[in-house]
C-alpha cells in the first residue's frame, strides 16, 4: 500500500462557475492542497476549502510564474505530504492543458492519479456567444487546433493547408498572438478571405466580448479593437448564426466574490 495521498487532475471549465462540474465541487471543497491555473475564475477559487494550502501555478504569455517541470513537481511533493491535492486546471486537463503530461509524470513517480474532466472553452465560449459549432445547414465536421505551439513539439507545426481543407469548422485555442500567420496561412491554402470568422474573448465570464469579421479583415479589426487574449477562434459559416442567436446567451451565475 503506498503512503502518499492523491493527486486530481480537475477541469474547472472556462470560467463560468455553473459549468463546474459537481464533482470537480466537491473535491475543491474537501481538497488539502490546491494548484491553480492562471485562468481560472474567482468565482470557482472561492469553493475551495477555506483551510486548503492554495499555490497559484498560473502561467500566461511571457509571465510564467512557474514552468511545468516545477509544477509537477510540486504536485509529486504535496501528494507525499496530503491526501487530496487538487491540480486545478482551465477548462478541459486533456485538451490543451497539459494534463496528459503531468498525469504521465505523476504515474512514473508512482503517485496515484485521476483526471476529472471540464468543460472545455473551445466548446463553451461559441455557445455562449451563439454560434452551434455544427448545424446542418452549415458544418458537419468540427476541428479543435491550439495556435499556440510550444518548444520541442513531437512535430514542427501545425499543417494549416490540411486543416483548411479537412473541417466545414475551426476552432482556434490561443490563436490571438499568432493571427496573421494563421490567416495567411489558410488563406495560401485556398480558403476564400470572405469566409467568417468570430473571436471570443473571456467565454463564458461576465466580460465575454465577441469580434466577429471574415478571414481578410479579422486582422485589422483585432488590431484597431485593441482585441487581445484569451480568446477562442471560431472560422466558418457557423459564425453567420452570431447575428441570429446571440441574444440567447445563458445566464451566467454571479461570479463576484
Amino acid at each position: 500500500m503506498q503512503d502518499s495521498g492523491k493527486v486530481y487532475l480537475v477541469g474547472a471549465g472556462p470560467g463560468d462557475p455553473g459549468l463546474l462540474t459537481l464533482k470537480g465541487k466537491t473535491l475543491l471543497e474537501c481538497a488539502d492542497v490546491v494548484v491553480y491555473d492562471a485562468l481560472v475564475s474567482a468565482a470557482i477559487l472561492a469553493m475551495i476549502n477555506p483551510q486548503a494550502e492554495q499555490i497559484d501555478a498560473g502561467k500566461r504569455k511571457g509571465m510564467h510564474s512557474m514552468m511545468q517541470e516545477d509544477i509537477t513537481e510540486l504536485l509529486i511533493q504535496k501528494a507525499n505530504q496530503a491526501a487530496i491535492v487538487v491540480r486545478l486546471k482551465g477548462g478541459d486537463p486533456f485538451v490543451f492543458g497539459r494534463g496528459g503530461e503531468e498525469m504521465e509524470e505523476l504515474v512514473s513517480a508512482g503517485i496515484s492519479v485521476e483526471v476529472v474532466p471540464g468543460i472545455t472553452s473551445g466548446i463553451a465560449a461559441p455557445a455562449y456567444a451563439g454560434i452551434p459549432l455544427t448545424h446542418r445547414a452549415h458544418s458537419s465536421s468540427v476541428t479543435f487546433v491550439t495556435g499556440h505551439e510550444g518548444a520541442g513539439k513531437y512535430r514542427p507545426a501545425v499543417n494549416w493547408q490540411a486543416i483548411a481543407h479537412g473541417s466545414e469548422t475551426i476552432v482556434i485555442y490561443m490563436g490571438i498572438h499568432n493571427l496573421t500567420y494563421i490567416t495567411e496561412e489558410l488563406k495560401t491554402a485556398g480558403m476564400d478571405s470572405q469566409t467568417p470568422v468570430a473571436l471570443v474573448r473571456w467565454g463564458t465570464r461576465p466580460e465575454q466580448e465577441e469580434l466577429v469579421g471574415t478571414l481578410g479583415t479579422i486582422v485589422q479589426q483585432v488590431e484597431a479593437a485593441n482585441f487581445g487574449a484569451p480568446a477562442i477562434a471560431i472560422i466558418g459559416s457557423v459564425v453567420t448564426l452570431h447575428s441570429v442567436l446571440a441574444g440567447c446567451r445563458p445566464i451566467q451565475a454571479h461570479q463576484d466574490v
